[in-house]
C-alpha cells in the first residue's frame, strides 16, 4: 500500500486551523463574555427604573434619591455582587428599548412579566402575585363594582402611557373616556380630586395609594381582572447573569429578605 506524503505546509495550516477553532470555542464559552463578568470588573451594576411607581420605585425629589421595594432590592443585589449600584432613569414607554440598547444591565421596579416582553427580553423568577384592579374614590365604592360598571359613558379613566396598564385599558375599555397622563404619580391625586374617576393599575399599587389617602379605595383587589407576577428584566442570551439573579432571588426568599421587603414597603 502506497502512502502519500503530506507537505509540511499543509500540516502547519491544518494545525493552525485546529488551534483557531479551539480558541473560538473557548472564547465563546468564557465567563468574560458575560455581562455578569463585565459588571464585576467595572465595579457597579446599572439598574433601569422609572421612579414613578409606588411602592416599588419612587424618585423622592426632596432627598434626590430613589426609594421603594425594588430600589432596596437592587441595593441588596449589588451588595451580593460585590459592586455598587447606579440607577438609570427610564420610562414605561422606553423601558424595553433602553434595556435592549444597553443603557442598563437590568430593569427593576414593579415590572409585569408578560409573554410579549419575554419574547425579546428575559425575566427573572416571579415575585409578588397581583392583578389589574381599579383605584377609585371611596364615595364610589358601591358604584364601580365590576369592569362593566366602569366601562360606561361619562366615566373617565386615567392611565399612564406605554405600560401594561394602558395595554389592558385599550383592550378592555370601549365606552368610558380614557385620558393619558404622562406622570403616573399624578393619577391617584386626580382620582381623589375628581378630575378622573378611575385608575386601573396593579392591585399592589392601588392598595398602597388607598392606604396613604383616605379619599381613595382599592376596589376588587380580591377579584382582580388579571393574574400576574412581577419580575426583573434582563437582556436575552446572557445565562450567567440570569442564573445569578435567579439564585440571588431564591436566597433572598430563604433568608426572609423578600418577606421583610414586602412588610416594609407593601403590607
Amino acid at each position: 500500500m502506497k502512502f502519500t506524503r503530506i507537505p509540511k505546509i499543509m500540516l502547519l495550516l491544518t494545525l493552525l486551523v485546529i488551534m483557531l477553532l479551539s480558541f473560538t470555542v473557548q472564547a465563546s464559552a468564557s465567563p468574560s463574555s458575560s455581562q455578569l463578568s463585565a459588571i464585576i470588573q467595572r465595579g457597579y451594576i446599572l439598574v433601569g427604573t422609572t421612579g414613578d411607581y409606588k411602592p416599588f420605585t419612587y424618585y423622592n425629589k426632596l432627598v434626590g434619591e430613589y426609594e421603594g421595594h425594588d430600589i432596596e432590592a437592587a441595593e441588596l443585589l449589588a451588595k451580593d455582587l460585590g459592586v455598587q449600584v447606579r440607577f438609570v432613569k427610564t420610562t414605561w414607554k422606553n423601558l424595553m428599548p433602553d434595556l435592549l440598547a444597553g443603557k442598563f444591565d437590568i430593569a427593576m421596579g414593579g415590572i409585569t412579566r408578560t409573554f410579549a416582553r419575554q419574547k425579546v427580553a428575559h425575566f427573572s423568577h416571579g415575585y409578588i402575585p397581583f392583578g389589574k384592579s381599579p383605584l377609585i374614590r371611596l364615595a364610589d365604592k358601591n358604584k364601580f363594582t365590576s369592569l362593566a360598571a366602569i366601562d360606561q359613558p361619562g366615566v373617565v379613566i386615567g392611565v399612564n402611557p406605554g405600560g401594561t396598564n394602558e395595554k389592558f385599558v385599550r383592550a378592555n375599555i370601549k365606552n368610558a373616556k380614557v385620558i393619558v397622563v404622562n406622570n403616573n404619580l399624578e393619577i391617584p391625586g386626580m382620582v381623589a380630586a375628581g378630575k378622573v374617576d378611575v385608575m386601573i393599575t396593579d392591585s399592589v399599587e392601588a392598595q398602597r395609594y388607598a392606604k396613604d389617602d383616605p379619599r381613595l379605595y382599592a376596589a376588587l383587589t380580591d377579584q382582580t381582572f388579571t393574574k400576574n407576577q412581577f419580575g426583573y428584566m434582563l437582556r436575552q442570551h446572557d445565562q450567567a447573569l440570569a442564573n445569578f439573579v435567579d439564585m440571588w432571588m431564591e436566597e433572598m426568599v430563604l433568608k426572609g429578605e423578600m418577606d421583610r421587603l414586602y412588610k416594609k414597603w407593601i403590607n
